[in-house]
């Protein structure tokens, strides 16, 4: 079994617009996953450095960048990281290029763990529904062109209000959506903005939104998490 997990962490900006990372991996540890899609995890102006310290991330947490970072001080890619349990192999992390009119992008890496290798998605698409078709589509051509074909997870915050239609609809073909609930927003949830959704020879154990005080607390997004069998 693998857990997965998905989090738009808000640069570490909680409700109470304080700023605090440490709070940030309070949750991540509460949800205690294998592998995790954060978005919005670095700062968008100077260097882009990542709101949790990777000192921080190295000396207190089980989880390490997969290294997609362009820059020295960052976490991710355009705020897209994705983080795996100390101990995992990691291969091809890869910067996948979306088209968007604000800075936008996803991320890929194949995580073997526990013996299982899958290939994990995250992203951070667009506002307009226009776009993040466009985006949704880039992201699928790059998985059809990767080889070989392994399991995949994709994660993230979608941004997609509208249940079954525009990107949702796009990934839907060759995915299934792991049922986890709204997310959005945390003092009250009634989006489904952020998403997982598995490849056809991942099974969906068991799927939620963590509700955790910390996690009401530090975003605006609850975190989303899945368990997946690879057997």
């Amino acid at each position: 079994m693998i857990k997965v997990a998905s989090y738009n962490m808000r640069k570490a900006i909680g409700t109470d617009r304080r700023r605090m990372p440490e709070r940030t991996l309070e949750v991540l540890r509460e949800i205690d996953a294998d592998i995790i899609a954060l978005q919005e995890c670095d700062r968008r102006l100077g260097e882009r450095a990542g709101v949790i310290p990777l000192n921080m991330l190295d000396e207190h947490s089980p989880w390490a960048a997969v290294p997609v970072a362009m820059r020295a001080q960052s976490m991710g890619w355009h705020g897209n990281a994705l983080l795996v349990r100390k101990g995992a192999i990691i291969a091809e992390p890869h910067r996948i290029e979306i088209p968007a009119l604000e800075p936008r992008g996803a991320v890929r890496a194949d995580v073997t763990t526990g013996g299982v290798t899958i290939r994990v998605v995250g992203m951070h698409l667009d506002l307009s529904g226009l776009w993040r078709r466009k985006q949704a589509n880039a992201i699928l051509r790059e998985l059809d062109g990767c080889a070989p074909h392994l399991p995949c997870v994709l994660m993230g915050d979608l941004n997609e209000w509208t249940p079954q239609s525009g990107c949702l609809r796009d990934f839907a073909r060759d995915h299934r959506f792991a049922d986890t609930g709204p997310s959005f927003h945390a003092r009250r949830p009634i989006g489904r903005l952020d998403r997982i959704m598995v490849s056809p020879a991942l099974r969906i154990v068991e799927a939620g939104v963590h509700h955790s005080a910390a996690a009401r607390k530090a975003s605006d997004h609850l975190p989303i998490w899945a368990v997946l069998d690879a057997s």
